[in-house]
């Protein structure tokens, strides 16, 4: 039976791994499940008694009616949803967009139950309509806050679905479904993964993701009911296997992240450190990384380079890098790396705790040689101090610095004036730091300037200066 989308996609999101490739193509399937529910249900009614006075040619004409309504539904998506949103995007109001999104949805479900079909499919085929418009990213924003609401109501559905009289008088039965379901549909799902070329880890986690039943199943059970394919008890049966799948996924996944061990790269042709000499060595050659390296190789430096990212690695190959690949926080990486005859150690990794134990370790194990590291906010520079770093600089403050500078041109103030401010800034800015390492993360917390002070003194020194120096000019004149 089909795969649940709410349940799979929320534990994606949960996972990070929604824009990953192996959760795309999770997401391909599960649309591709999604959209098999409309022949599905054309099917259930073909077969279906429905009454003893039903001829095979009504029952094609009911099928017809629906793949036409279906059709309908689409054609009218493609080609009048843009027109529609965007008349509507003239007047300004967001309220009416949302208005119209959800007059969408329940139209699209009222068509799908008068053809024949369910509410819940032609809530879907809206859905993959409108994430076809032009005009998604907007409706995606405006309904983001009933997100959590709706699915909490989809899951309250599910639980009241349960029939417990019939769980409790047929447990065995239940138990046993539940069991051989999932397995089944696990198995199935690795073969067929494996037999298109999916590696063994991400083929199991496929199968342990998506061995539940979908939501869908109740809609096809409720048709088949309605169709006199299944009776009532083997509706309540069928409908509590699905349910407890479900509740079961999640346990499945932990416990699938617990047995299974932490992937490994492959890392057969690839270079580790050993025995290397270099005048710098810089952990981490990712975005940062590679700005730093560019001053430092035109000046005729020797760089020593690692990364634990072997995908990275041999990416950067191609663009005439040689990079190691190797865990800096390993004390035997970075003596193999050279970091005994550095005259400097470059700390450029973006995980902060690794940063934090690189430069724990390399003091440790090299105290005279000087260890400079990025920082990702005050917090981690204030533990990069602590580590024992001769330097740490946040990864954003030059380049916000710089920024801002610009926007203080372009509102009229002088070049002169601009970087006066930004090296004022610059100097409180290292009072503050100063009073943090000291103090905590809030002691600086007075010298911080709020757009809900009464008076800005630097705005209104600036302004002052500004008309002393254009009065001076025009007495000059």
């Amino acid at each position: 039976m089909l795969t649940s989308t709410a349940i799979v996609m929320q534990m994606l999101q949960e996972r990070n791994s929604m824009s990953s490739l192996k959760g795309q193509r999770i997401i391909a399937i599960l649309l591709f499940e999604d959209l098999a529910i409309v022949p599905l249900l054309a099917l259930v009614a073909f077969l279906g008694s429905g009454g003893e006075d039903v001829t095979a040619s009504e029952r094609w004409v009911s099928v017809g009616i629906a793949l036409a309504a279906v059709g309908a539904l689409i054609l009218a998506g493609r080609y009048l949803l843009n027109p529609f949103f965007r008349l509507l995007a003239a007047s300004g109001a967001r309220e009416v967009m949302t208005a119209a999104a959800l007059l969408v949805v329940l139209g699209s479900a009222l068509l799908m139950q008068v053809s024949g079909l369910s509410m819940a499919m032609g809530a879907f085929l809206a859905g993959v309509l409108l994430s076809e418009s032009s005009f998604r990213h907007q409706l995606e924003a405006d309904i983001e806050p009933f997100r959590g609401i709706l699915l909490g109501l989809f899951f309250l559905g599910v639980g009241m679905a349960i029939d417990l009289a019939v769980i409790a008088s047929n447990w065995q039965l239940v138990l046993v479904s539940v069991a051989g379901y999932m397995l089944l549909k696990a198995f199935l799902i690795y073969g067929v993964a494996r037999a298109l070329g999916t590696t063994r880890r991400e083929s199991l986690e496929r199968a342990v993701l998506m061995a539940q039943g979908g939501e869908f199943a109740f809609v096809l059970y409720s048709a088949a009911v309605s169709a006199g394919i299944l009776d009532r008890e083997a509706n309540a049966i069928l409908t509590a296997t699905i349910i407890i799948s479900m509740v079961l996924t999640p346990l499945m996944v932990i416990l699938h992240d617990r047995l299974v061990p932490a992937a490994v790269p492959n890392t057969d042709d690839l270079d580790v450190p050993e025995n290397v000499e270099g005048s710098i060595l810089l952990i981490g050659f990712g975005r940062f990384g590679q700005i730093v390296s560019q001053p430092l190789l035109a000046r005729g430096y020797t760089l020593s380079l690692i990364d634990k990212d072997a995908d990275f690695v041999r990416d950067a190959a191609e663009f005439g890098f040689k990079v190691y690949y190797g865990d800096g926080s390993r004390a035997e990486i970075l003596h193999a790396a050279g970091a005994s005859t550095a005259r400097a150690v470059l700390i450029c990794v973006d995980d902060k705790e690794a940063a934090v134990r690189i430069a724990e370790i390399v003091k440790h194990e090299f105290p005279l040689v000087p260890v400079l590291a990025r920082a990702y906010d005050r917090g981690h520079a204030i533990d990069l101090l602590k580590a024992g770093v001769d330097y740490q600089i946040r990864e954003t403050l030059e380049s916000a610095l710089n920024f801002s500078e610009e926007v203080l041109g372009a509102m009229g103030e002088e070049r002169e004036d601009a970087a006066r401010l930004v090296e004022e800034f610059r100097d409180r800015d290292e009072e503050r730091f100063a009073m943090e390492v000291v103090g905590g993360i809030y002691a600086g917390r007075s010298l911080i300037r709020g757009n809900a002070q009464p008076a800005d003194l630097v705005a209104a020194r600036t302004a002052r200066e500004r008309a002393e120096r254009e009065k001076a000019e025009a007495a000059e004149e």
